[in-house]
């Protein structure tokens, strides 16, 4: 997968092809329609996506509490996945976010990206002021020489798909429930990080991974899916992790600790994707080492079993 970030600087190789445009926090199945709608609505064509860094809410509140459910690392991870040959990663900025919406649609999608198709959700909004709309969208289409489609917008059951909605879940400790609006486990990909190596100490090693930035799910100990995704230990497992703030050991930023049954090895500079399978419990500040030991012992126990199942 190609990734472009400037829409003025576009080889020949790049143009023509067909894109969902959105932000895809998440890429959710709602996200994960719009993307097939694109696959199929002009073959041949290099399939695409155009997106924005950062994510235009950053951009224009970038004191409000943090959001986002991927970071820019794993929404390309995903999208990847999914068959995407061109990630049109646009620096949202000063400029890009004072365009029209006509402007947008002639300078940015038309003569910019060249693109052959584009293909949005029903509720898709653009230019300043989120002035343009899905139907304005086609109507510029048709002027400035490109196929616009506009995708049905997916619920599950009563319940509309929506990043939204996957952060409520998350919040309220449900990732199975996130999970079937995302289509997959919700992850945390990055780097790892060097931590302060008390799970060393206490007999269980852990990846240390920086959560800044995103929508922090509910605190406590999960059964985890772990992809090693670089170095020399790449390759699956399964784990533990807890997400929050370690209460045990005072006040402390939150960050995502990772054990990873039957591992030995050195993953620090690596990047992982823990993937989110089932909430076990809430963060505890225990009496002594011994017991949060015992409490460790029992987490990993039950998170076998669990991912086991599933």
């Amino acid at each position: 997968m190609r990734i472009i970030r400037d829409y003025q600087f576009v080889s020949p190789e790049d143009r023509g092809a067909t894109v969902a445009i959105g932000n895809f926090d998440g890429v959710h199945i709602g996200h994960q329609a719009v993307i097939d709608v694109a696959q199929n609505a002009a073959p041949g064509a290099p399939l695409g996506i155009v997106t924005f860094e950062p994510h235009p809410r950053e951009y224009f509140a970038p004191d409000a509490p943090a959001f986002r459910l991927m970071n820019a690392e794993a929404k390309a991870n995903r999208l990847e996945k999914l068959g995407v040959e061109r990630l049109y990663e646009l620096n949202f900025n000063n400029s890009l976010s004072g365009l029209s919406a006509e402007e947008f649609a002639r300078d940015v999608i038309a003569k910019g990206l060249g693109l052959k198709h584009v293909v949005v959700g029903a509720d898709f909004c653009f230019g300043k002021g989120r002035a343009g709309n899905a139907e304005m969208l086609k109507d510029f289409g048709e002027t400035h020489g490109f196929g616009v489609t506009i995708a049905e917008l997916i619920a599950t059951g009563t319940k509309r798909v929506s990043s939204t909605n996957i952060r409520t879940a998350l919040s309220e400790g449900n990732p199975r429930d996130a999970a079937a609006m995302l289509g997959h486990w919700h992850r945390i990909d990055g780097k790892v990080i060097t931590g302060e190596q008390r799970g060393r100490e206490l007999g269980y090693p852990t990846a240390n991974q920086d959560t800044t930035g995103l929508h922090q799910p509910k605190f406590g100990v999960y059964a985890v899916f772990v992809d090693v995704l670089t170095g020399p230990h790449k390759g699956e497992y399964q784990g533990a992790a807890s997400i929050g703030v370690r209460p045990m050991f005072g006040e402390n930023q939150p960050n995502c600790e990772t054990f990873l049954f039957d591992f030995k090895g050195d993953l620090y500079g690596e990047h992982i994707s823990v993937a989110l399978v089932e909430y076990l419990r809430g963060e505890e500040k225990f009496d002594g080492l011994d017991a949060l030991i015992a409490q460790m012992d029992a987490d990993c126990a039950q998170a076998r079993d669990i991912l086991a199942a599933s």
